[in-house]
Parts: C-alpha cells; structure tokens; sequence
C-alpha cells in the first residue's frame, strides 16, 4: 500500500514538471527572442536567436516614428487603470446589494446573472458596436472604460459571497447607534473587505491591460491604440520588438500579483464560502 502511494506521488510530481515545462518553455523563449540581434524570426538558429542585443529594447522607446509604444503603454495604463477604480466599485456596490439588502426582484436578478455568465462576451460585439457608434464613443479610450466597467458586475457572486461571511449583527448594532446604511457600508464593511477588493481589482486591471478584441474593434487611430492592438500591427520583420513589447507588459501585472498576491487568496478563499 505504502509503495503504490509513494508511485502515486512521484507520478503526480512528473506530472507537475511536465506541465511546467511546457508553461516556462515559452515564456523563455519570448524572453530570448526579445534580445534577437537581426529584429526577424527568420534568422534564427532553430528555437532560438542567433546573436543577441539589446537594440530591441532601446527601439522600443527611441523608435516612434511608425510604432509608438510609450504612446500605447499609457493609453493601456489608463484604461486598465480606469476600468479598475470604476469597475471594482460597481463590483462591490452590487455584491454588498445584493448580500445585505432583501428586496422583491433580488432572485430574479441572481438567476438572470448566472445565466448570462454563461454566454461568451463576443456574442454581444456587434451590439456594443452599434451601440458606440450611437454614443458617439468610438475613438474613445473613455469608451473602453464604461464598457469594462459595466460588464464587471456581472461577476459579483465571490464578492457577495464575501460579504455573507460578515456577521449582520455588527450592522444592526451600529444602525441601533444610529449609523446610516451609508455609514454601515463605508466605515465598517469596507475596512473588513480588503482583502476581496484586491482579488476584485487585480482582474479588473489585468483583463483591460491584455485585452485585444474590444480595443481592435473600438480603437480605429493609431495613435489610440493600445499595446495589444499596436505589438499586433508591427510588420513580420520587427519581431524582436514585438516580443520585447510582450515582456515589458507583462512585467507591472507580475509585479502586482507578487506583491498582492496572499491578499487575492485570501478574499477568493473566503468569498467562496458562500455562495
């Protein structure tokens, strides 16, 4: 018995290293193809550049007559930024709603909720063309904001469930010392809530900064576009760039997760305690 548990787990652990490798072995390759030397895919040595340099780095920033990355770096910031404030606070809004307050359509909206979930959001692409079209929002980064923002609180069900792990009892003892909801809700739920405000946030950033389709379908100037529309319009030659573009975006979001990570654990493993 002792023998097939120990067989069991050295398998599981081969198992682990496969599955890392395969993980790990792209990420070094973009990595290396960052610091190709000739900029092109076609000169390299199987996998891998022939001769390595930093020019690709340098052109990144210096280089912005036809790709202006520095320009779509903070066009990526604010988005990602803005959807993060705006959409993290209608997020908490509505699990809070829906977990405190008891009203006469609370279960429809749940049901129709997870409902919606689960259709893909192209589906909607079209209509939320039209509809900026109509707005007059196309060619807008505060377009992509209100768009991100407003999706966001389709996914308040962890959050809710959060808040259900907070007793009501403080609440009614505060409304007893005349708190209003407002004052239940700022200076003694919210205080209790960060770590869920955290693993609302960083999605909330993170899916706007790496997003590709609503920015193609929104952003039509150059000049508005952000790093995951402008790395895809760079000519077959200018890979290097390309991929050293896709290792300096990535670096803000891993430094986020080392930094918040214990945070998002924390609130996911809660809010998963109810449902």
């Amino acid at each position: 018995m002792e023998i097939r548990q120990n067989d069991g787990y050295r398998h599981n652990i081969s198992d682990s290293h496969r599955r890392s490798i395969c993980v790990f072995f792209p990420c070094l390759w973009l990595i290396l193809a960052s610091f190709s030397k000739s900029g092109t895919i076609y000169s390299f040595n199987g996998f891998f550049p022939k001769e390595y340099s930093f020019a690709s780095f340098q052109k990144l920033f210096t280089d912005t007559t036809l790709y202006n990355y520095p320009r779509w770096f903070f066009n990526t910031l604010f988005v990602a930024a803005g959807s993060c404030i705006l959409g993290t606070f209608l997020v908490i809004l509505t699990a809070y709603t829906m977990s405190r307050f008891t009203f006469a359509a609370r279960k429809p909206m749940m049901k129709i909720t997870m409902v919606l979930g689960m259709f893909p959001s192209f589906m909607g692409m079209i209509a939320v063309y039209l509809l900026m079209t109509q707005f007059n929002l196309i060619n807008h980064l505060w377009g992509l904001i209100l768009i991100y923002a407003a999706g966001a609180p389709m996914g308040y069900l962890t959050q809710k469930g959060f808040f259900d792990t907070i007793p009501k009892a403080i609440d009614e003892a505060a409304r007893i010392d005349g708190a209003t909801n407002f004052q239940v809700f700022t200076r003694i739920n919210l205080p209790l809530s960060k770590p869920i405000i955290v693993y609302t946030a960083l999605p909330s950033f993170t899916w706007p900064w790496s997003d590709f389709i609503l920015p193609k379908l929104l952003l039509k100037e150059k000049d508005l576009y952000t790093v995951a529309v402008g790395l895809m319009s760079l000519d077959e030659t200018e890979f290097a760039r390309f991929a050293a573009g896709s290792v300096f975006i990535a670096v803000p979001i891993v430094i986020l997760y080392f930094f918040l990570v214990k945070n998002m654990v924390n609130g996911m493993a809660q809010g998963a305690v109810k449902g």
